[in-house]
């Protein structure tokens, strides 16, 4: 039923606009012209100079005849090239698909064939997986290389044109197109494969544009942060810290690869102020070795996510000089959805007990309407008791379109108006909620259930011990066990029977692992353990 507030006062060009991420570089082009916004190496470019090569990049892809609803696939690493496509691809209408860099060439022509991708940019250290994946795809897309003057490996121009000389087709004016809708898509981003089932994930200008502010406020960003690209662009779009940082007129520091020298390197020259990463990033600075590490200028913020951090590992990082700031979320929900927002009087803790509080995920982001531990059949919530296990479940603008081409997908995942994460969880008095295993890792043993992340979380305050992945093994008499997978500290040295000893003096018996196994733990590139392998390698252990 109408009433008087809706007759009269319709939406016109004068009071709403779409909300989009591209907004965003615009605004501090005009406001902020001569701050950095790119280093990478030993070249720099100001916020001018970056939204005029993203408008010529624009530019070049609309003369080319793309146009709306293409794609504008990317086999990047983080450099400023990755930066300007993620504004250059949507101001052309376009979508994004940021490439894994790591992928083998049969699932990146999958990707290119069921992106049905236009243009392809290809950084010339990847070229040869770039060129057997496009002998392999039916997509023919434009091929553009990108010689990066920073890039150490070798590689080979398999294009028609090399990027620099592309955008010299753009015009800096161009002028670039706003979103029709702010739900028109805006990238695709494949998952990535920690259950062997990849698939491509819409997001959207609306909730690219919320979580890029959420994050400013997440991080406690001031204006003109230094941030550096631990964080795989290609990942999640970065998190959306591609955009975020033209909110605050922020620098983007360019790292081509993740390593503790560079890192530190980074830090001190340019006295970076935020990263993210997984826990992965943070064994790399902590494990340093000594010559690699330098003092830091202040305080650093680290933002992570993927499993909880170790208790033993988060307080490595606060004694190193380090914040860190615990985040969750999926390929999903745009990257980090909730965040372990931290309360001032937990500052008076002891340790441990401040570590176990930054291991939850916490609460929704500010720009997320609902998060919640839901009973998986009956979608009721699971009592507030940190103890019941549920499903996490997220609601709102900041959750995918869908999965493209994948309707039966997108609606199982949506099923009961909220999506499904997959990660099993428990609610605390508090409203935080904390993970407990993914789903298909929970192991069942005699009937109990065993979570993975507290072996694991147990394992990890060992002393040798550098990395853990637990996962079930079969069993005759309990069905499934408990296996450990473990990496050991450089130097360092355990046995197996130590290890076990070590869980029956932290863990009820039940649960601690019968079989541990000494070995390289599969990651993927985002540091991300891989389970589904380990479970294939639990049944020869």
């Amino acid at each position: 039923m109408a009433t008087p507030y809706d007759t009269g006062l319709d939406r016109n060009p004068a009071n709403f606009q779409p909300l989009t991420p591209l907004s965003f570089l615009a605004r501090a082009a005009a406001v902020y012209p001569d701050q950095a916004a790119i280093i990478h190496g030993k070249r720099r470019w100001t916020y001018r100079e970056f939204f005029a090569r993203a408008k010529r990049l624009a530019s070049a892809l609309a003369r080319r005849g793309i146009k709306r609803g293409d794609t504008v696939a990317v086999v990047l690493a983080n450099t400023p090239a990755m930066l300007e496509a993620h504004y250059g691809a949507a101001m052309a209408g376009a979508v994004l698909n940021t490439i894994n860099t790591r992928l083998d060439a049969a699932v990146i022509a999958f990707q290119l064939d069921h992106g049905e991708a236009k243009v392809l940019i290809v950084d010339r250290e990847f070229s040869k997986v770039a060129k057997d994946a496009l002998a392999a795809s039916k997509a023919k897309p434009l091929v553009i290389d990108y010689d990066d003057a920073e890039c150490e490996g070798a590689g080979e121009r398999i294009g028609q044109i090399e990027y620099e000389d592309f955008l010299r087709e753009g015009d800096p004016d161009f002028a670039w197109m706003m979103p029709a809708d702010e739900w028109d898509a805006i990238t695709l981003n494949y998952t990535s494969g920690t259950t062997g089932d990849p698939k491509g994930v819409v997001y959207h200008h609306r909730g690219a544009y919320l979580l890029a502010l959420a994050n400013v406020i997440t991080c406690g960003m001031d204006k003109h942060p230094i941030y550096l690209w631990t964080l795989p662009m290609f990942h999640c779009n970065g998190w959306c810290f591609p955009w975020t940082l033209s909110v605050v007129a922020g620098t983007h520091v360019c790292l081509r690869t993740v390593r503790a020298a560079p890192i530190y390197d980074a830090i001190a020259a340019h006295r970076v102020t935020h990263l993210c990463g997984a826990p992965i990033v943070m064994s790399t600075l902590l494990n340093a070795a000594a010559h690699d590490k330098k003092p830091l200028p202040h305080i650093v913020e680290f933002v992570t996510a993927a499993a909880p951090p170790p208790e033993a590992v988060l307080a490595a990082m606060k004694a190193a000089g380090f914040n860190v700031t615990h985040v969750y979320g999926l390929t999903e929900t745009y990257g980090p959805a909730s965040v372990n927002d931290w309360h001032r009087e937990w500052d008076g803790l002891p340790s441990s007990e401040q570590a176990a509080k930054k291991a939850r995920q916490g609460v929704r982001y500010p720009v997320l309407e609902a998060l919640d531990v839901l009973d998986p059949q009956t979608m009721q919530p699971v009592p507030r008791d940190g103890q019941t296990l549920g499903e996490v479940m997220f609601r709102g603008n900041v959750v995918m379109k869908g999965y493209l081409k994948n309707k039966a997908a997108t609606e199982r995942e949506f099923f009961g108006g909220w999506f499904h994460s997959g990660d099993l969880g428990v609610m605390h008095p508090d409203g935080y909620i904390q993970l407990k295993d993914r789903s298909k890792d929970i192991i069942i043993s005699g009937g109990e259930n065993i979570s993975s992340i507290e072996v694991e979380d147990a394992l990890y305050k060992h002393p040798a011990v550098q990395a853990v992945a637990v996962v079930a093994k079969s069993d005759e008499k309990w069905g499934e066990t408990p296996c450990a997978f473990v990496e050991l500290k450089p130097g360092a040295s355990a046995t197996a029977e130590e290890l076990i000893a070590w869980c029956r003096q932290n863990l009820a018996a039940y649960k601690c692992p019968r079989y541990v196994v000494f070995a390289d733990i599969p990651k993927t590139s985002t540091g991300k353990l891989q389970k589904f392998k380990l479970r294939e390698a639990a049944k020869r252990a």
